[in-house]
C-alpha cells in the first residue's frame, strides 16, 4: 500500500513560498473542479496539497458531475474508512509543515466528505485554521467543537437535500458561543453548491458570496 505522501499534487504560489493548505476532496476525488479550486488557492499565495483519500481502494478517483458519476462515488465513498482518512490528512498537514516552501501556519480546507474531515482534523489535530464547506457529519459531532482552538469557518446551504436546515441550526447554535468560530448559510443554496463543474449542484451567487467570505477569511487568519 502505498503511503498519502507518495505522488501527492501540491500546487505553488507564484513566489514559489507561502502558507500551507490542505485541500480535502469531495466524493468525486480529484476532479477539474478540486484542481481549478486548488490553483485559486495557489495564486493567492498559499502551497496547497491534495491527498488521494480513495488511495486504498480506488486510487486516483476522479468522477463525472451527473447523475451516474454520483451514484459511482457514492459506491466508491461507501467503502471509505473515515479514522484512515482524517489520519492521512493529518498526515498531510504535518508534511506540509515540514516542507521548506511552507512558512506562516498550515490550514485545511475542505468541501462535502472533505469538510467533515476539516472539521475533525481541527477537533483531533492541530491545523492553523479550518474552513468546512457542507459537512455532512458535523451536526452529528458538534460536541467536538469544544476541542478546536483554531478558527474555524463553517458553511452550508439552506436548501441542502443532504443536510436538514434544523442540523444546520445545531452548528449556528454551537458556532455563536465559540471563540474564533463562524458560519455562513447560503439561505437558498443546496448542496455542494460551489462545485462549478456540477450543474446539478452549482449556484453561481452563493458560491461567489461563499468565497469571498472564505478568502477573507483566509487572509485574516492565515495571511499569505
Amino acid at each position: 500500500m502505498t503511503d498519502v505522501l507518495t505522488d501527492l499534487p501540491v500546487w505553488l504560489p507564484p513566489s514559489g513560498r507561502g502558507p500551507g493548505l490542505v485541500l480535502v476532496q469531495e466524493i468525486f476525488g480529484l476532479d477539474d473542479y478540486l484542481r481549478s479550486v486548488a490553483a485559486d488557492l495557489a495564486a493567492s499565495g498559499y502551497v496547497v496539497a491534495v491527498p488521494d483519500l480513495f488511495r486504498r481502494t480506488a486510487p486516483g478517483w476522479s468522477s463525472t458531475h451527473d447523475e451516474a458519476g454520483v451514484a459511482a462515488s457514492m459506491k466508491v465513498a461507501s467503502t471509505f474508512d473515515p479514522a484512515l482518512g482524517l489520519s492521512d490528512v493529518l498526515a498531510t498537514v504535518a508534511h506540509l509543515r515540514a516542507q521548506p516552501a511552507v512558512s506562516g501556519g498550515v490550514g485545511v480546507l475542505g468541501f462535502c466528505l472533505g469538510g467533515s474531515l476539516a472539521f475533525a482534523a481541527a477537533a483531533e489535530g492541530d491545523p492553523d485554521v479550518a474552513v468546512s464547506f457542507y459537512g455532512s457529519t458535523v451536526a452529528g459531532q458538534i460536541a467536538d467543537l469544544a476541542k478546536i482552538t483554531c478558527p474555524i469557518q463553517f458553511h452550508f446551504g439552506g436548501q441542502d437535500p443532504f443536510i436538514p436546515r434544523s442540523d444546520v441550526a445545531v452548528v449556528e447554535s454551537a458556532a455563536a458561543s465559540h471563540p474564533g468560530a463562524e458560519i455562513h448559510v447560503q439561505e437558498e443554496a443546496g448542496h455542494a453548491f460551489h462545485n462549478n463543474v456540477a450543474p446539478m449542484f452549482h449556484h453561481p451567487e452563493a458560491a461567489a458570496r461563499a468565497w469571498a467570505l472564505t478568502t477573507e477569511f483566509l487572509r485574516r487568519t492565515l495571511p499569505a
